[in-house]
């Protein structure tokens, strides 16, 4: 398992009025928007960053209202959020750039690609629910079927987060990380990042009927033991999508950070070659 020191610097930009936390690697040709899962940050990519960077110019963002950067109630589901993600290339002057979006980057990258057709040269996604009806397990089930968050506000928000990324079974996260992640999500902002998936009921099936028409080239990893997005999500995509390539891996949830050299291998193959031959 890669374990080497992260080179990620994390910095802060307004963008639409948003303190937006981001990180980005030397100059490249090509270039990558790589997007944070949930409840993490981008020090999520830590493992993966220098293999990621050999090649491409990457751009790594904590979306609006996860990580440490700062949200917006009107962004809160992956439609919007797919909109502020075209904002983010634009932004950051990136033409026709790949993206990798794990877990709440699965749906807004794949509505930007919906929305914005040829505006992504291709996309990765993967550990985030997509298929409808739904099909999600254990506490974020849960999350997102809950009458109302109002239970989740007298509970630590260090406590939800802790036990969430302890799904983490192969990598021991150094302790730095670990406070990322939960300091990310302190006070009322792990409620209020609740938003985005409790909006998986009306969006995904709005997503579903807009998936044969995507001809960004899909990349899907999926951990064949994902107990919170069983793989059945990852196959509804594929059979629907007119140009996506499937890899179930021997993982869990967290796929970029328990099977990082494997994560890896296979990202910088769909980028140098794998996304011209779906």
């Amino acid at each position: 398992m890669t374990t080497t020191s992260t080179s990620i610097e994390p910095r802060y930009r307004t963008i639409d009025g948003l303190k937006i936390r981001y990180a980005e690697s030397a100059p490249r040709d090509d270039h990558a928007l790589l997007l944070s899962p949930w409840p993490e940050s981008i020090r999520a990519f830590d493992q993966i960053w220098g293999r990621l960077a050999e090649d491409v110019h990457l751009v790594a963002v904590d979306l609006p209202g996860f990580g440490h950067s700062e949200g917006r109630e009107s962004l809160m589901s992956p439609r919007a959020m797919g909109e502020f993600v075209i904002g983010l290339a634009d932004e950051f002057g990136l033409e026709h750039p790949h993206a990798v979006g794990p877990d709440i980057g699965t749906g807004a990258l794949l509505f930007a690609a919906a929305d914005h057709p040829g505006r992504l040269r291709s996309i990765v996604v993967g550990s985030g629910g997509a298929s409808f009806p739904l099909e999600l397990g254990g506490i974020l089930n849960d999350w997102v079927v809950a009458p109302d968050v109002e239970g989740f506000r007298s509970v630590d928000p260090r406590v939800i987060v802790g036990g969430a990324v302890s799904g983490i079974e192969r990598y021991q996260l150094p302790e730095d990380v670990r406070e990322d992640y939960l300091s990310s999500y302190d006070g009322d902002r792990f409620v209020e990042s609740m938003a985005y998936v409790r909006a998986y009921p009306t969006e995904l099936p709005v997503l579903a009927e807009l998936l044969p028409q995507i001809q960004t080239p899909v990349e899907i990893i999926s951990g064949l033991w994902d107990w919170a997005v069983p793989p059945s999500n990852h196959r509804f995509l594929d059979r629907r999508l007119p140009r996506s390539k499937l890899d179930l891996i021997d993982a869990g949830h967290f796929t970029w950070e328990d099977a990082a050299d494997v994560y890896a291998d296979l990202v910088t193959s769909w980028w140098r070659t794998g996304h011209t031959r779906v």
